[in-house]
């Protein structure tokens, strides 16, 4: 798909991933809808992006709220791609330090954000772009985002790998479903990236997990998960795929 002239819609689109999977599409020329929580920075980068960028709050399980983002992307042309990385981060434990049971509504508010949300995102953008003409063959394609912890969750993910393996399951399912609209499915799944969830770490700290690493041996960048996105867009024969994006890295236990 060619990415020029374009209406896109990326969610979490304020900081991290987000952020540099929109900076990409602007630059290539597409129009982007950039979806974060009314608290982010979102406005703030539109304003910095010029004519190419507009922000629209929305929470990624609130339907009413995604389908106004839709509704808004829709206005500079037909969706054609969403690329969706909005989540949440977890700590928790099947059974805590002291012996209790862990926290179901944790758990809950966890798979609620990122699976759920994913297939809320995904559900909406596939109608809107369902709705459109194809173009060269394809009506639009979805990017979701999963993680590493989805096939190698550490201890203290139960939650966070169990929603990202949902995302990863649901991908080649959801390509095959929307194969008769013309409408392709895929999934990034990082590793270590350099996104704002480590910024709070010490720099020992951050050291240690960028050279566990094989190669290249630091932190992925937003840019790079971008570059992918923008990638798969554009690559009209990639369909069904989860991609690691990770460096060859292999998550240890703890």
């Amino acid at each position: 798909m060619r990415i020029e002239g374009i209406s896109a819609l990326v969610t979490g689109g304020a900081s991290g991933l987000g952020l540099g999977t929109v900076k990409r599409l602007v630059r290539a020329g597409a129009h982007v809808v950039i979806v974060d929580l009314p608290q982010s920075a979102g406005d703030k980068v539109a304003a910095e992006l010029g004519d190419g960028a507009r922000f629209v709050p929305a929470d990624v399980t609130d339907p009413d709220q995604v389908q106004a983002a839709i509704d808004a992307a829709g206005e500079a042309g037909p969706l054609r791609a969403v690329v969706h990385c909005a989540g949440i981060g977890s700590a928790i434990r099947v059974v805590d330090r002291a012996g209790n049971p862990g926290e179901l509504a944790a758990f809950e508010q966890v798979i609620r954000v990122n699976l759920i949300g994913s297939y809320n995102m995904l559900r909406l953008g596939a109608a809107a772009m369902a709705a459109g003409e194809p173009v060269d063959g394809e009506r639009g394609v979805v990017v979701l985002t999963a993680s590493v912890a989805a096939f190698e969750g550490q201890i203290g993910q139960i939650a966070y790998s169990a929603s990202k393996g949902g995302v990863v399951a649901m991908t080649v399912c959801a390509a095959r479903d929307l194969a008769g609209r013309n409408i392709r499915v895929n999934t990034i799944a990082p590793g270590l990236m350099d996104t704002p969830l480590f910024d709070l770490l010490r720099d020992d700290i951050r050291d240690s997990l960028a050279a566990s690493v094989p190669n290249p041996r630091r932190f992925g960048t937003p840019d790079e998960y971008g570059q992918t996105a923008q990638f798969i867009i554009e690559n009209g024969y990639i369909n069904g795929e989860t991609l690691r994006l990770d460096g060859a890295i292999r998550m240890a236990p703890r």
